[in-house]
């Protein structure tokens, strides 16, 4: 059944506010984008409130909840924000959350960013999709849980298990930034999982200086598109991909189910995919120096991308139960698939906002 509630969502760029509405999972007017003054407290206040009034005056009728991804520390289910790399005006302590109900009488969600894109993938993205898909396969097998990761100028990830967006504790549900980095065990995995280390592999292998390179501009590189040092720069992807795949498997023996990967760095697929799942379906190797039944992870792993026929064959076996005439069918081929994002980061993002405010609204 459609959801009629209008949420008022925010994109928060470290440049642009980009302020919106949904109703029905569905973007209901023209954007409103304004500066984000992420060095002047109050002009950057100011500009959330004008920015949800001008939103809200475009409106035909009223909103219920506001609800947005805000990058970073927080303690979301206060909504006190912390301290921000890229929004320095607020460091300290700020109660954004109770700011914004007191300006405008409703209640206010935020979120961070990669439990956003996460539940965005989970209700109307990759998780859907392989779902339908398997249903029109004849499977009966269906996907509840779901492990969304962003990748771009940091790591980040969320959580959905059952349906239900993990929040954690401490708004620390999904950190997997400050997981175990397997190929530097001093540094964390965000340190060889994002865009700085692109260009420090990158600058390391060809000893050029990377100050004014983008990792797009390594990507071009790899591919003979721009001048440089193409073996270098694949190299830079590949140690890109065996990083992440040490990520993805690491929380997919706690998290048995479907991985998404969305932000700017997945558009280099091409380049780190084939590490990531090779180093995915590695075995691993005993004490005694076999790996003989050894496996890295006890399901199989499928490239959504290019092995999704594959992934959604159907191994049905059907046996009795004893000492009646019943029988039980099932899949016997346990299995995850990873794949891009469906939506893109941002869209997923504000489908998430909208998705978590009905959730609450509906308690």
């Amino acid at each position: 059944m459609p959801e009629t509630k209008t949420i008022l969502t925010l994109d928060a760029g470290g440049t642009n506010f980009v302020f919106s509405a949904m109703r029905d999972f569905e973007q209901i007017i023209e954007p409103v984008r304004l500066p984000a003054h992420a060095d002047d407290l109050d002009r950057s206040l100011q500009t959330l409130r004008d920015g949800f009034e001008q939103v809200s005056r475009q409106l035909n009728g009223k909103a219920e909840a506001i609800s947005f991804a805000f990058p970073g520390p927080a303690n979301y289910a206060l909504g006190i924000i912390e301290d921000l790399p890229n929004f320095p005006a607020y460091n300290g302590m700020l109660p954004l959350k109770d700011i914004l109900q007191e300006q405008f009488k409703m209640p206010v969600y935020i979120n961070n960013d990669g439990d956003l894109f996460a539940y965005g993938e989970a209700k109307a993205g990759l998780l859907p999709e392989v779902n339908k898909r398997l249903r029109e396969h004849g499977s009966e097998k269906q996907y509840k849980n779901l492990t969304g990761l962003t990748l771009g100028t940091g790591f980040g990830a969320g959580i959905v298990i059952d349906g239900v967006l993990l929040g954690g504790d401490n708004s620390c549900g999904a950190g997997i930034h400050d997981t175990l980095n397997a190929l530097h065990p001093n540094w964390n995995i965000e340190d060889s999982v994002s865009a700085r280390a692109i260009l420090r592999e990158y600058g390391a292998e060809s000893g050029e200086d990377v100050s004014d390179r983008m990792p797009v501009d390594i990507y071009e590189i790899a591919h003979g598109r721009k001048e440089g040092d193409a073996a270098s720069a694949k190299r830079a992807f590949t140690l890109f991909g065996i990083s992440l795949a040490h990520a993805i498997a690491n929380i997919s023996t706690l998290i048995d189910g479907m991985v998404v990967i969305g932000g700017g760095l997945s558009e280099s697929w091409d380049l780190f995919a084939p590490y990531m799942f090779r180093t995915l379906r590695m075995p691993y190797q005993k004490a005694d120096g076999s790996t003989q039944g050894s496996r890295r992870l006890s399901v199989d792993v499928y490239d959504l991308e290019s092995e999704m026929d594959a992934f959604l064959a159907v191994n049905p076996v059907t046996i009795s139960v004893p000492g009646t005439s019943k029988t039980v069918t099932y899949d016997r081929s346990p299995r995850i698939g990873v794949g891009r994002s469906r939506l893109g980061a941002s869209h997923a993002i504000s489908i998430g906002a909208y998705a978590f405010a009905l959730q609450q609204l509906n308690r």
